[in-house]
């Protein structure tokens, strides 16, 4: 690391400790998303790390995006993918919006003013987005939307939302990308789910009932919402592996940390060969994760598109957080399954990641898609 990325992470270090770990048990219990803390984070300049400096971003790579992100997964899972889900809105803005589009709404978000959310998924269009069935219907002035999104981040507490709708007939070719904003008529929510794990993040159904969404609100044209899509779910992975690392590592932390002060036949339960070996074990995955993914972020950052990577990346991360978590519980043994120490809440919070941005399947399809591509050339 240089000495910036080094400062970065002492910085983040420290916001956890004074305004997330004080207080994270207790708003996992009860699913409390504080908004200052959000601020906060964008108050130290990390909402808006890879957005331009011209539209109130820092401008630096994914790398760095992806280490703050690691580090603040270590504390909370929960903060760190609305950052994620925020960092890829402006990312569609700044790559499809026009210059007005960029000035309008890119600076609240970089500064950590506003979040950002992501409205792809529905009901019955999860890992197959381009059977949506949200509409935009052509009208005077702009478009009125009808439908619904499911499972999306910060719902609630966002103010500018990307939503994928279709303007035109089946298929990828008819969807489009809009800037919907909170508080547009016919624009609302629907239930909160209640989550097994990240429960400090709100996650809510969205609705559009007859809302009229202005022309100036279309992303670049009609027809390039799959692309717009896609090429946000290509970071997306990439972040969320960042997260699952950082997860793991704190997970990883906490069980070596029990196990050399838990005494059990006269010594610490670390020098039993049995735990040493899991520990072994847990560590190697997670480096071998943390490889994949920042050589992903450098691809990226050098405008490499390496699609494979970034699904490899996500989905060994992710598979290693789920083991990691569970084999820190395991360590702890009975206490590890009780809401007394953390590591219960850190496997909660890992089985998501095997499923949010694309499903680990739908990751192994992809990179076998990949395989294939290279083999045939």
């Amino acid at each position: 690391m240089n000495e910036m990325q080094t400062e970065l992470l002492k910085t983040i270090a420290k916001f956890c400790q004074d305004q997330i770990e004080p207080t994270a048990e207790h708003d996992d219990r009860e699913g409390i998303f504080k908004p200052e803390i959000y601020q906060g984070l964008g108050e130290l300049g990390l909402c808006g790390i890879t957005t331009s400096e011209q539209y109130g971003g820092l401008g630096l790579k994914y790398e760095d995006l992806c280490l703050a992100l690691e580090e603040l997964a270590k504390s909370s899972v929960a903060y760190a993918v609305t950052l994620s889900v925020s960092t890829m809105v402006q990312s569609i803005l700044e790559n499809f919006g026009n210059e007005e589009q960029k000035k309008k709404y890119l600076p609240a978000l970089a500064e950590g003013r506003e979040i950002g959310s992501f409205c792809l998924s529905e009901s019955h269009a999860g890992s197959d987005a381009s059977s949506l069935k949200t509409t935009a219907k052509k009208v005077e002035g702009g478009y009125i939307l009808n439908g619904s999104k499911m499972w999306i981040s910060t719902a609630g507490f966002s103010k500018t939302y990307i939503v994928m709708a279709r303007t035109g007939g089946p298929g990828s070719k008819g969807i489009s990308a809009f800037i919907v904003r909170d508080g547009m008529e016919g624009f609302s929510f629907g239930k909160k789910e209640d989550k097994m794990g990240w429960r400090a993040s709100h996650t809510r159904e969205v609705l559009f009932e007859n809302c009229f969404v202005p022309e100036e609100n279309l992303l670049e044209s009609e027809g390039v919402g799959f692309k717009v899509a896609m090429s946000a779910l290509d970071r997306g992975r990439i972040t969320i592996a960042a997260i699952a690392c950082g997860l793991s590592a704190r997970a990883l932390a906490e069980a070596v940390k029990y196990s050399l002060e838990r005494q059990q036949f006269n010594q610490a339960i670390f020098d039993f060969q049995g735990l040493q070996w899991m520990m072994a074990d847990m560590d190697t995955e997670l480096q071998a994760s943390r490889l994949l993914t920042y050589k992903a972020a450098e691809n990226f950052d050098q405008g490499i598109k390496n699609v494979k990577l970034a699904s490899m990346a996500k989905m060994k991360a992710t598979d290693t957080a789920m083991y990691i978590t569970t084999d820190a519980v395991q360590i702890h043994g009975g206490v590890g399954y009780t809401k007394e120490y953390p590591v219960e809440r850190y496997m909660r919070d890992a089985k998501v990641l095997q499923i949010v941005e694309g499903t680990n399947q739908v990751q192994k399809i992809v990179i076998a898609r990949e395989i294939k591509k290279e083999y045939l050339g």
